[in-house]
């Protein structure tokens, strides 16, 4: 979502490093810069103005150490700058002292709150908690029988009185069936409208009333710009918000409305949504979003994903096949799939450190050529994968006509997967001999090589 933001800035930034020196010229052209950037990022204007003058501020204050150089003093300043306006850290959920713990879901119609529900189950499964998600929306049409379906697909309890009950009383009733069902942490799936009108705004307020909840999170598609600054404001008028979901931060969007509501409202943005699955839910952490916007990657992330989907044990007997350079083509379909399961191609691979400078046009092709990598090593028999060299002419041209590639595809992929094994093997082997461990697209992990990039 930030792709157009972070090439800005580091145009910016690029120019400020060719500069000898700091002079109040060129900062005062950087900043201006760094403003028309942030503004055509969709970053509301009154953010906007905050947040350079507290850059110039902190610059003006900075000492610039000798071993720095002043450009990338003011990287520093803006990256520490950014971690401020966007919450400075990671805002976990507040958990009641004596259960049930009870998250109110808010937020105008078609900004993803059932989904989001279905997602936060699954998220809190994972940290062991039983969660009963409650339909309280009873004006949109099927809103119920969607729940019902989110919550079987996330594994999760489900309540309702339906569709002509009185949405007040139904999370009321929640309370005595989540004791009676063993649920820890129940989660209010209200009602959305097209634009925000009194009678909406005094049913959510009287649910909270009554309910007390925990957590009254506002839940917003990042993509619909300042119309959800402007949402997020209205509703923290009238409910005491404590945090926001943003759901299709995955999205082409230029992802101001992410920076802005957390200045507008006051409150953390909690979680994010990375994806379409139920799995794709992401805790939101300032320093790291700020991280990836400067291009400096998000490693951390990387590595947590990693050892939530990856098998370790298959991980570390395929990095010991490469020590060796006995792997081939069936250990790397598999290690590839594992991969895989940490999600889209192009997004991990923004997480690394100067990948996306090393790619300018973009990282959409890398799916692709995972695409056509699998299929390839899927038209081949068992034994042409454990022995590439099996595959002469003609196995080559049936390995093309059922991959739907080229005769070229298929040897290009196998020219690439022997130097790959020597290089691999090569790696490790100085890695392990110098008592270092290498980083990178590493055998061991999470990445495998990419014969075909």
């Amino acid at each position: 979502m930030f792709e157009s933001l972070a090439k800005r800035l580091d145009s910016v930034f690029k120019t400020i490093r060719g500069q000898g020196r700091l002079t109040e010229a060129n900062m005062r052209d950087a900043l201006q810069q760094i403003r028309t950037a942030l503004l055509e990022a969709d970053v509301n204007f009154q953010v906007v103005k905050k947040f350079i003058a507290d850059v110039q501020e902190a610059a003006v204050g900075a000492k610039v150490l000798d071993s720095i150089h002043p450009g990338q003093q003011i990287v520093k300043i803006v990256h520490d700058e950014l971690v401020k306006l966007m919450g400075e850290k990671n805002a976990p959920l507040t958990r009641a002292s004596k259960p049930p713990t009870i998250i109110m879901l808010v937020g105008l119609q078609g900004q993803g709150k059932t989904t989001s529900a279905g997602k936060l189950a699954v998220h809190l499964k994972k940290a062991g908690h039983k969660t009963l998600l409650v339909g309280a929306d009873v004006y949109r049409p099927a809103a119920i029988r969607q729940l019902e379906i989110v919550a079987q697909q996330a594994n999760a309890e489900m309540f309702s009185l339906g569709e002509n009950a009185d949405p007040v009383e139904t999370c009321l009733m929640a309370l005595g069936e989540a004791n009676l069902r063993g649920c820890d942490t129940i989660v209010l799936d209200t009602a959305g409208r097209l634009h925000v009108d009194d009678d909406m705004m005094f049913e959510a307020r009287q649910i909270a009333d009554q309910l007390n909840p925990h957590e009254i999170l506002f839940v917003a598609n990042a993509m619909t710009g300042q119309d959800a600054v402007n949402s997020a404001r209205q509703f923290h008028e009238t409910l005491p918000l404590t945090g926001v979901v943003l759901t299709q931060m995955d999205g082409d969007a230029r992802g101001g409305a992410a920076i802005s509501l957390i200045e507008v409202t006051g409150c953390p943005v909690k979680f994010v949504g990375v994806g379409e699955k139920l799995d794709a839910l992401e805790p939101f952490h300032p320093e790291r979003m700020a991280d990836q916007i400067l291009g400096m990657g998000d490693i951390v992330s990387l590595v947590e994903k990693a050892q939530q989907v990856v098998d370790r044990d298959k991980a570390e007997a395929f990095q010991k096949k490469v020590r060796k350079g006995d792997w081939d083509l069936e250990d790397f379909l598999d290690h590839m799939r594992q991969v895989r399961k940490m999600g889209n191609m192009s997004d991990l691979l923004q997480k690394i450190p100067g990948i996306s400078k090393m790619m300018p046009q973009g990282m959409d092709m890398a799916e692709d050529e995972l695409k056509y990598t699998e299929a390839i090593i899927l038209s081949m028999t068992q034994k042409e994968r454990r022995n590439p060299n099996l595959i002469n002419g003609s196995r080559r041209r049936r390995i093309a006509d059922g991959s739907g590639t080229t005769v070229q595809d298929v040897n290009s992929l196998l020219k690439e997967f022997k130097k790959m094994k020597v290089m691999m093997k090569q790696m490790m082997k100085g890695g392990k001999g110098k008592g270092k461990k290498r980083g990178g697209m590493m055998p061991g992990g999470p990445f495998p090589p990419m014969p075909g990039f």
